[in-house]
């Protein structure tokens, strides 16, 4: 049978094409910019042809950066974006096991209080949660870039709306075959929760690594300093020229990882969206 393709059709890849292309051009500019030499760029007409100063535009932009090398805060993002993702994960799923599956006092009250959570906006508690860090020697730590933002009310949201759609008989299978709730927790709830987990983990590294104001407030040592950090120190202000090839060199290595968890957990990232049977 052969598909009809009327003007509809045509009109709806036209529509999808012209918008990757919107939003592509942007990166691809920075990736040009990223191999020319600076005069070229502030010289108009800027050239849309990659130069042939790529790798020495790159390798000065991972030793060099205005106060630490550009390969030391992408590590630093790198530990704080896997930090509160992997964090957010164990708390979330370990609380919203806790609340589903097992009966104590105020436990709805105990979830209520965590979502509530949700109101509340950043700005609001970021000062006391800064009082509570320097009050607990985290400043210029990667336990103070992470601890205080793995709790997620989001995450265990949805991890306790997975858990209730879990049939009540794997349940009693499960106890029937002398499980206790930590062999049932990590031997079935745990691989049923695999694409759920993916594809939080996806939201929550580009999350933890685009994250600018905590780390700007938890962070005085220019070691400790985010690629995000970075790169708004690296573009030149008044009258400064800047080197604009090496910070749209340090641009291209920032987006790097985000699109390499993208592409490398895609499949799993987008069967735990749709995925509605389990």
């Amino acid at each position: 049978m052969v598909e009809k393709r009327g003007i509809g059709t045509i009109l709806m890849h036209v529509v999808l094409i012209s918008g990757i292309a919107i939003v592509c051009f942007p990166i691809y500019l920075t990736f040009v910019g990223s191999t020319v030499t600076h005069f070229e760029i502030i010289r108009p007409p800027m050239p849309l042809v990659p130069g042939p100063h790529l790798i020495d535009n790159y390798k000065e932009a991972l030793a060099s950066g205005i106060n630490a090398p550009v390969s030391r805060m992408l590590f630093n993002s790198f530990i704080m974006a896997m930090g509160i993702a992997v964090g957010k994960i164990a708390i979330s799923i370990i609380s919203a096991y806790a609340i589903v599956y097992f009966r104590f006092p105020f436990r709805m009250l105990a979830f209520w209080a965590i979502f509530m959570t949700l109101m509340l906006p950043v700005e609001v508690r970021i000062v006391p949660t800064y009082e509570v860090a320097a009050s607990l020697n985290l400043l210029n730590s990667y336990s103070g870039l992470i601890l205080p933002l793995i709790a997620s009310a989001t995450a265990t949201f949805l991890f306790r709306q997975f858990f209730m759609t879990v049939p009540d008989e794997l349940v009693e299978a499960a106890r029937v075959d002398g499980a206790g709730p930590m062999r049932f927790f990590k031997d079935i709830l745990l691989p049923l929760s695999v694409t759920n987990i993916a594809a939080l983990f996806v939201i929550l590294f580009i999350y933890g690594w685009n994250q600018f104001l905590w780390p700007l407030l938890i962070t005085t040592k220019p070691e400790m300093n985010t690629i995000v950090m970075g790169l708004k120190q690296m573009i030149p202000t008044a009258d400064d020229y800047g080197n604009w090839p090496v910070t749209m060199a340090a641009a291209m290595l920032a987006i790097l990882p985000p699109v390499a968890v993208v592409i490398f957990m895609q499949r799993l990232f987008v069967k735990g969206l749709v995925e509605t049977e389990k």
